[in-house]
C-alpha cells in the first residue's frame, strides 16, 4: 500500500468529535520511536495543544483546504487522506520517512520539514487531532516549543 497523502480535500460535512481512543497512543509512540533514533527522549502529551490542533482540524475539513494556519506560535505538522483508509501509525509514518532525506547542515524543509519537527530537540510537547470530511481525514498536530528554527540542527 502507498501512503502517500492526499492534498486535494473534498468539500463536504465536517465530522470531529473526541479524539479516536488510540490517536494519542499511536502518535506519541511514532514520535517516541523517531526521537529515540537519534537519542532525544519522548515527548508529552498537551490536551491544550490538541485542543488547537482539534479546532484546526475542524476547519480545514469543513473548507477542503490544507493549509497552516496563519501566526502560529507552535510548531505544526499537516496531514490528509482518503477518510478512514489509514491508521495514525500510518500517518506519522509519511512525516517520518522524510528522514531518509534529511542530511546535517542541509536546510531544505520542502523535503524533510515535518521530520525534522518530529525530533526537534527543543520540542517537549505533542497535541493531535484528527477531523473528517466526506472523503477525507485531516490530522493536525501541534509542538511547543516549536522547531525548525533557522540556523539550528534538529538534534
Amino acid at each position: 500500500m502507498r501512503l502517500t497523502p492526499v492534498l486535494p480535500i473534498l468539500l463536504g460535512a465536517c465530522v470531529a468529535g473526541p479524539a479516536p481512543l488510540d490517536l494519542a497512543p499511536a502518535l506519541l509512540a511514532a514520535h517516541a520511536a523517531e526521537r529515540a533514533a537519534v537519542g532525544l527522549p519522548p515527548l508529552r502529551w498537551d490536551p491544550a495543544l490538541a485542543a488547537d490542533a482539534g479546532r484546526w482540524a475542524r476547519s480545514l475539513a469543513r473548507t477542503g483546504r490544507l493549509a497552516h494556519e496563519p501566526g502560529l506560535a507552535e510548531g505544526e505538522n499537516l496531514w490528509a487522506g482518503t477518510r478512514g483508509a489509514f491508521t495514525p501509525a500510518q500517518m506519522a509514518a509519511v512525516w517520518a520517512a522524510e528522514g531518509k532525506a534529511w542530511r546535517a547542515g542541509a536546510r531544505d524543509l520542502a523535503r524533510t520539514g515535518h521530520y525534522t519537527q518530529m525530533v526537534w530537540r527543543g520540542t517537549t510537547g505533542l497535541g493531535c487531532a484528527l477531523a473528517s470530511g466526506a472523503a477525507t481525514d485531516v490530522l493536525v498536530c501541534r509542538y511547543s516549543p516549536p522547531g525548525n528554527i533557522a540556523g539550528q540542527s534538529p538534534f
